[in-house]
């Protein structure tokens, strides 16, 4: 690939925002926030495209997958050269979610966690009190832990007191 031919960045941002989640299929890998970073390492004709990600939580057993589809969508838009970086630190924040990627959570049935809010809240662990979570269906705060396991690893059951509706909430941290 001529480097006078090589997409931009942004160009690639775009096709990324493409790439979804396996496990939640309404929001790309750019929503997560999982992709931190895109260049190009150099400038030759063997310009290589530099992904650095990172994962959700170091046993994600879409991590894998998410790197092929990544790599795959690429290779589609003509890059040949890609090189992930897997950064582990710092470890990945649910602050790092986009707000198109928190409504596309919570549109698809999936109460994302608020901006901010960490499991170790120290004054909310004191006071024994519950993450804010607002159910993705009718917006009441009327919620019920069930399982600290939902769907996948990432997520929590609960359910709504008001609509009585299970749903899975997206586990600050």
């Amino acid at each position: 690939m001529l480097a006078s031919h090589r997409p931009s960045v942004e160009d690639v941002w775009s096709w990324l925002s493409e790439v979804t989640d396996p496990e939640i299929p309404v929001v790309s890998v750019v929503d997560l926030g999982i992709v931190r970073n895109v260049s190009w390492a150099n400038e030759d004709d063997d310009a290589t495209l530099m992904v650095a990600i990172t994962p959700t939580y170091s046993g994600c057993p879409a991590t894998e997958v998410i790197a092929d589809a990544i790599r795959g969508a690429l290779k589609e838009h003509g890059i040949r050269r890609v090189e992930l970086q897997w950064k582990l630190s710092p470890a990945w924040t649910t602050d790092w979610l986009s707000e198109a990627g928190r409504t596309k959570l919570q549109g698809y049935g999936i109460a994302p966690p608020a901006s901010g809010e960490h499991p170790v809240d120290v004054s909310r662990l004191l006071h024994r009190l519950e993450p804010r979570i607002s159910c993705p269906r009718c917006n009441s705060q009327k919620v019920a832990l069930v399982s600290q396991f939902g769907s996948t690893p990432c997520k929590a059951l609960y359910r709504c007191e008001s609509c009585l509706e299970p749903f899975d909430y997206f586990k600050g941290h």
